[in-house]
């Protein structure tokens, strides 16, 4: 009888020790899943970040000389220039809108094909800047001077300009926007 009873209890220990050595199979096999699944949600998410630009931070620049400083095809949104010295800098492509150029100079600043979209000029100087291709779509440029700029298909659509710049910008107004499809002519309201 003691046999049998020994018997029942070794099967009875094997059984458990079985199942317990399985439970920490299943239980070894959902850690490693887990740890796997986190790996490759941690190695999508950083692909993620990557592979995606990071979206612009507005930069200040303000009162610094970047004379012939190379901006060109950049993201500057809302960043600040206010009474920076820009003489000879390439803005080119750049998306410059919300930005302010307060006062700044622009002197023979290359701003071809670049969105200013209501940016700041009032004050600055964008003496024989080259506005080539340029959007300044609601603008501020009461007090700008643009003397001598190119503007050859330039929209200046909703800019505030004082009369006699108007004018000035009149007079070698030409070109139509490839952007916005707006003439520029039109945009500066030319007689």
């Amino acid at each position: 009888m003691n046999s049998k009873l020994s018997d029942r209890v070794l099967a009875a220990i094997l059984d458990s020790t079985t199942t317990l050595f399985g439970l920490k199979r299943q239980t070894s096999h959902r850690i490693w899943v887990n740890i796997l699944s986190i790996l490759l949600w941690g190695i999508l998410g950083i692909t993620t970040i990557v592979g995606f630009a990071p979206t612009a931070f507005a930069l200040d620049y303000n009162k610094e000389i970047l004379i012939e400083a190379d901006f060109s095809g950049r993201d500057l949104t809302d960043s600040s220039f206010t009474k920076a010295n820009l003489r000879q800098s390439n803005f080119s492509n750049s998306n410059l809108q919300g930005v302010s150029f307060f006062a700044a100079n622009l002197e023979s600043a290359n701003l071809q094909a670049a969105n200013l979209s209501y940016a700041t000029l009032d004050s600055a100087r964008l003496i024989k800047a080259d506005l080539t291709n340029a959007v300044l779509e609601g603008a501020f440029a009461a007090n700008a001077k643009f003397d001598g700029a190119i503007i050859d298909g330039a929209d200046f659509t909703d800019v505030l300009l004082r009369p006699d710049e108007q004018n000035k910008l009149c007079k070698v107004a030409k070109g139509t926007n490839p952007s916005t499809g707006r003439d520029t002519r039109d945009t500066l309201y030319c007689p």
